[in-house]
């Protein structure tokens, strides 16, 4: 199966890169020479036609960011290319820097929501957007030696390295330009993860007026992610109710998700911020497609309430790339996963867990409500995903008595619940989602399923 057809899974299987970048465990699957290659590759991909290429890049606050960092802005400015550094920093500031500032690509070094002993690389285009994967595929085929090599640059012609605080310090700004609002009199809770929006969370909301209460923003190269952050949710859960908050918002990694919190100290998710945010934009009439892009993995609850609210759904493959490329093919304005990336075309051509958060704060404050009364019309369905190692995954999608266990279990579910098998795309395993009435009923389906691909002997 090629890599077109795997993406109506929503996966993407080169060798190196996957849908959101290079990434794997730092120093063994991802090394600070292919760090260095990639930037060569690129300073010279870009530089086609004697181009002076320009990049910027950003990074989180792993140890090893600062190692790949350092390697591939040497790549870079090996090949000729200059480099702007944006240190430590959030994946959607680069977006917004590469896109505003005219470079023609940037990097960031993260590996999102994953433990600290893991990075990756993400490449943006000029546009700010993932870059494609015609041209990871060239950079797959130069890492593996498949390509000529690429010469350095000598004398001049070799590339500056350069700080670049404003072009964080000109994202900053720009968040707090987008509030309608002021937030003074609010409490607000922040969770930077150890990670990213340490720095730069608290900033954007003391500046429009919150009394801000951070949590996990002491970052010490190993604590990413560690119980912390929008994959941790507990956490900011307490933080909440113990300081008795108007709302809180925790971040990953690299900030590009947001999971919301309640005053009464309950999650608020992707499927629920995505709600919130419609119904106020559709209010504001600014929802113009009148149409929200959601993945196969949002609950029915957040399709009822769409429905009952009068606003349109579509449904992608799993993955942020997924959702802003039907966004950008069909002109919607807001899309997102359960799991907190949430893309406003207005403001943005990535998930912003910054930006989410500014507009679900400024949502409570026009609607004069809590957030607790914003997101009670979705009521989620018991959710229950279990991962199976199987032989081949191929094998089992295609089963036909894994098929007619599937049809089966959808008819008994009807408009109650729903069945989804997918694909991963890192590991041997199929991952069976069920919706129901009750967690019982979930793992019930579930098993069912999982005794006819033990009985077809498709087990790992």
């Amino acid at each position: 199966m090629n890599k077109r057809e795997n993406r109506k899974w929503g996966i993407c299987l080169g060798k190196y890169f996957g849908t959101d970048g290079f990434r794997g465990e730092a120093g063994e699957v991802l090394t600070a020479r292919h760090a260095f290659k990639i930037g060569k590759f690129l300073a010279w991909y870009y530089g086609q036609g004697g181009h002076r290429v320009r990049g910027v890049i950003g990074k989180d606050t792993r140890r090893s960011s600062y190692m790949l960092e350092y390697a591939i802005a040497s790549g870079l400015a090996s090949a000729g290319a200059d480099v702007y550094m944006l240190h430590v920093t959030t994946t959607p500031s680069v977006s917004f820097v590469a896109k505003s500032e005219d470079f023609d690509f940037g990097i960031m070094i993260s590996a999102s929501h994953n433990p600290y002993y893991d990075n990756g690389i993400k490449i943006v285009n000029s546009k700010g957007e993932k870059t494609d994967e015609a041209v990871t595929d060239k950079i797959e085929e130069y890492l593996d030696g498949t390509t000529e090599e690429i010469p350095y640059a000598k004398g001049a012609e070799i590339g500056e390295i350069v700080d670049h605080f404003a072009g964080r310090n000109r994202y900053i700004g720009y968040l707090i330009s987008v509030s309608r609002s002021s937030f003074k009199g609010l409490k607000i809770g922040l969770d930077c993860a150890n990670g990213g929006a340490w720095m730069l969370a608290k900033s954007v909301f003391d500046a429009l007026g919150a009394k801000t209460y951070t949590i996990n923003n002491a970052p010490n190269g190993m604590n990413i992610n560690k119980g912390a952050g929008s994959t941790h949710i507990e956490a900011l859960c307490r933080h909440v109710k113990e300081n008795n908050l108007d709302m809180g918002f925790a971040f990953d990694g690299d900030a590009d998700r947001c999971i919301a919190v309640d005053e009464q100290g309950r999650e608020v998710n992707g499927d629920s911020i995505l709600y919130i945010l419609a119904t106020a934009m559709k209010g504001a009439g600014e929802l113009k497609s009148n149409t929200v892009v959601t993945t196969v993995m949002s609950n029915l609850g957040l399709y009822r309430a769409l429905e009952d609210s009068g606003i349109e759904y579509v449904k992608t493959a799993v993955g942020d790339r997924f959702v802003y490329e039907e966004m950008v093919k069909m002109g919607y304005e807001l899309g997102g996963e359960q799991s907190g990336h949430i893309i406003m075309s207005k403001y943005a051509t990535t998930g912003d867990g910054i930006l989410t958060a500014i507009k679900v704060t400024e949502a409570v404050i026009e609607a004069k409500a809590t957030l607790s009364e914003l997101s009670a019309p979705v009521v989620m369905l018991p959710q229950i995903t279990r991962n199976v190692p199987v032989l081949s995954k191929d094998a089992v999608m295609e089963n036909k008595e894994v098929k007619a266990c599937v049809e089966a279990i959808e008819r008994e579910l009807g408009r109650g619940g729903r069945i989804l098998l997918r694909k991963s795309g890192t590991e041997p395993v199929i991952r069976i989602m069920v919706e129901a009435q009750s967690e019982k009923e979930c793992c019930d389906y579930i098993e069912r399923v999982l005794s006819v691909i033990a009985k077809e002997g498709l087990n790992l």
